[in-house]
C-alpha cells in the first residue's frame, strides 16, 4: 500500500489494499510468468513522486514491473511497463522522481539504468552510470561481485534517486556497490560522486531512499546502518568568466 499523510499525521489518501486474514494473508509470490497487473492494486511498491500538476506516480515494484499514475484527486489514470530488459520494461523499479518539466525518472535497478519518461509514459531516454570501481572497493555486506553476482549488486545499479529543485536541476543516484552517490545532469552526464560502502559518516550501507531539497543538501536513508544521514556538500566554486 501507499499512504499519504498530512503534515499533522492524518491519513489523506490510501492507494492499494493490504492482504487481510479473510483473503489468506500470505506474502506476495514471485511467479513466472508474472501475474497480470490489476489497476489500483500493488505488489510490493517501492517509491512515489508527483509532478507539478499533482499527478501521483508509484513505482510498483518488487513483483510488478510498472509505473502507476493517479491524478491529483487520487483517481486511477493508467500504468505502463512490464517485466524485461527492453525499452520501457523494468527489472525491479526501485525508486522514482520527477523533474520540473514533469518527466518521470525510474530507477530500473535490475537493469542498471535510469529510464526517463514523459508524464504519459512515453520513453524519452535512459541514463547509465559507467564509472570504474576502485581497486580497494568492498560491498557493505557479502562477497565482492563476481561473474554470478545479481545485477542490483553491481556498480551503477540505481537503488535510490532524487532530483534537486530548479531552475538548474540535477539527478542524484545511489548504488549499493561500491556504495557511491553520483551527481548527474538530467541528460545523463556524471559531474561528481562521493562515498563508499561502510559504517562511518559519509559511508553508506544500502541506500534505499534519498531526498535532495537543494543541490548541495542530501538526506540519505540506509537499510544496513539503520540511520538517515544529512549531507551538506561543498563543491568547488564554479569559475567566473572575465572579459
Amino acid at each position: 500500500m501507499v499512504v499519504k499523510f498530512t503534515p499533522e499525521g492524518r491519513v489523506a489518501m490510501v492507494f492499494g489494499r493490504k492482504k487481510e486474514a479473510s483473503d489468506t494473508a500470505e506474502p506476495w509470490e514471485r511467479v513466472t510468468p508474472p501475474l497480470p497487473h490489476v489497476d489500483g492494486n500493488f505488489r510490493q511498491p517501492t517509491d512515489v513522486t508527483w509532478d507539478n500538476d499533482g499527478n501521483i506516480f508509484i513505482s510498483d515494484g518488487y513483483i510488478n514491473a510498472r509505473v502507476a499514475k493517479y491524478d491529483k484527486n487520487g483517481d486511477w489514470v493508467k500504468s505502463w511497463g512490464s517485466h524485461g530488459a527492453g525499452p520501457g520494461q523494468f527489472n525491479t523499479p526501485h525508486s522514482i522522481a520527477a523533474d520540473a518539466a514533469g518527466n518521470i525518472y525510474v530507477a530500473d535497478r535490475g537493469n542498471r539504468r535510469v529510464q526517463v519518461f514523459d508524464h504519459d509514459g512515453t520513453r524519452l531516454r535512459e541514463i547509465k552510470i559507467e564509472i570504474p570501481v576502485p581497486a580497494d572497493a568492498h560491498p557493505a555486506i557479502g562477497n565482492r561481485p563476481g561473474p554470478d553476482t545479481a545485477p542490483q549488486q553491481l556498480a551503477g545499479a540505481p537503488w535510490a534517486i532524487c532530483i534537486t529543485p530548479g531552475p538548474n536541476q540535477f539527478l542524484y543516484v545511489a548504488d549499493a556497490y561500491p556504495g557511491r552517490i553520483y551527481k548527474v545532469t538530467l541528460e545523463g552526464t556524471v559531474v561528481g560522486m562521493l562515498g563508499r560502502a561502510g559504517k562511518q559518516p559519509k559511508q553508506f550501507g544500502w541506500i534505499h531512499e534519498m531526498a535532495c531539497p537543494s543541490e548541495n543538501e542530501l538526506y540519505v536513508g540506509e537499510v544496513l546502518n539503520w540511520r538517515v544521514q544529512k549531507l551538506t556538500l561543498h563543491p568547488p566554486a564554479r569559475p567566473t568568466s572575465t572579459r
